[in-house]
């Protein structure tokens, strides 16, 4: 018998299972950008672990780039778009508000991919995101407010509904980025006209029409585009707060 067919027995330790366990829930979508994990106490019961145990597997997460921790606050899945690619561009959209419109035309060639492919694969759960992030929406507009994180919500649900996980972290890293400078393009007298076209969008995508999801993604977009121009351009008379 040849002396190497066998292998020592690994034995792991337990903080690099819970590690294991959670990457693997990020890489099959379970667990998508900025979901928020349990408590630590009931992380504790679930993997039966010890606080230490579990806060050297979360610091390990958090150092490979997968979460984010916090004081007092709950830990977060990270988006895997790396932070060295966003930061400058954070930098240069506060710097200059014409970069915003480069960064709406990457939305547009990332977006009207997205909503081809949820009209394509979307499930009924996701239809279901949809359209609370639309009732979400008419609330907002009826109290006349800005819906400018359900307008989030809306565009991430359109990444998670097209099943692709690299789709689903890139658009949490552009709204990340957009979320200073997207409100800013809500006009009061245009808000009830942008709701519509969430409204037509969600329509396509349930009529499983792939073209027409398109299209109407691609003329919403350039809408925003017309209303960021017109910010640009001197008109800041009546932006929605």
């Amino acid at each position: 018998m040849e002396d190497n067919v066998f292998r020592a027995i690994e034995q792991r330790k337990v903080s690099a299972q819970i590690v294991d366990q959670v990457k693997s829930l990020i890489a099959n979508g379970r667990l998508k950008p900025g979901d928020a994990l349990p408590p630590e106490r009931e992380l504790m019961k679930v993997f039966n672990v010890s606080r230490p145990t579990l806060r050297e597997a979360l610091n390990t997460l958090s150092t490979m780039g997968f979460v984010q921790m916090a004081q007092r606050r709950r830990t977060r899945v990270k988006s895997l778009v790396p932070s060295n690619i966003t930061e400058p561009l954070h930098h240069l959209l506060k710097e200059d508000m014409k970069v915003s419109l480069e960064l709406i035309e990457s939305r547009s060639i990332i977006e009207t991919g997205n909503v081809r492919l949820a009209a394509k694969r979307a499930t009924q759960d996701d239809i279901e995101r949809l359209e609370k992030c639309l009732e979400k929406m008419g609330q907002k507009l009826r109290d006349n407010k800005s819906f400018t994180d359900e307008d989030a919500a809306f565009h991430l649900a359109i990444a998670e509904a097209t099943h692709n996980k690299i789709q689903t972290h890139l658009m949490f890293s552009i709204y990340d980025l957009l979320k200073e400078k997207v409100g800013l393009c809500y006009f009061n007298d245009e808000t009830d006209y942008m709701y519509q076209q969430h409204c037509d969008i969600v329509e396509a995508i349930k009529a499983r029409d792939e073209r027409r999801a398109q299209n109407r993604m691609e003329a919403h977009l350039s809408y925003v585009e017309s209303l960021l121009n017109r910010l640009i351009n001197g008109e800041p008379e009546g932006v929605k707060d």
